[in-house]
């Protein structure tokens, strides 16, 4: 991570103001550590570890360290190792952003509760979402949490952006298509304090 930071930072030209937030992603897909709230910890070290290099070396002014958790409800249909894992990132005070990249499977209530989602996508300390959206069911299952957390814990949903896997071959939702039908869910919720930043994120495999 420090060597593309370095990359970055070797490609801008002299005096650019471009900056990047740059993550450390994992998941929780059946995770296989002893404690997740030690894990959860240790990924808040590491997070600030890679801030105390970029800093150390110059480049924390283009690269910003942050973390990352593609976060499913049903890889972890208990909630209980996933919130662990967000609590020790959180009690370790890290400092740093914690983007989650998920989904919400099958929308609020499904397999986790509302209060259960929203701790993972906004709730919590440092987290902020980046949602998949990769039809127009999961933008309305995301402008229905949205629509909760206004109205019911009076907090806007904070959105970093939107998730896609589109390639040419897959015929997927389109980036720019993907960040469209989740703001035009938003409008058909009325969910005027949920916005969402035109940042896109297209992860494809090598064609």
């Amino acid at each position: 991570m420090y060597a593309y930071a370095v990359g970055y930072r070797h490609c801008l030209s002299k005096g650019s103001k471009l900056s990047i937030s740059l993550a450390r992603g994992t998941s929780n897909y059946h995770p296989q550590v002893p404690s997740a709230y030690q894990a959860g910890r240790r990924w808040a070290r590491e997070t600030r570890r890679l801030q105390e290099q970029l800093k150390a070396h110059g480049l924390d002014r283009h690269v910003t360290s942050a973390a990352a958790d593609d976060v499913e409800p049903a890889w972890d249909r208990t909630f209980h190792r996933t919130r662990d894992f967000f609590r020790g990132y959180r009690d370790a005070g890290a400092n740093h952003v914690l983007y989650n990249f998920g989904s919400l499977d099958g929308g609020v209530g499904s397999i986790w509760n509302a209060r259960q989602i929203f701790f993972v996508a906004s709730g919590m300390k440092y987290v902020a979402a980046i949602p998949e959206i990769y039809n127009s069911a999961m933008a309305e299952q995301w402008a229905e949490l949205a629509h909760i957390a206004k109205h019911r814990y009076n907090r806007p949903l904070k959105f970093a952006g939107v998730m896609t896997t589109h390639t040419s071959r897959n015929h997927a939702v389109k980036p720019r298509d993907a960040h469209k039908m989740l703001v035009r869910a938003l409008a058909n919720v009325g969910t005027e304090l949920a916005s969402v930043p035109p940042t896109l994120t297209n992860i494809r495999a090598a064609e």
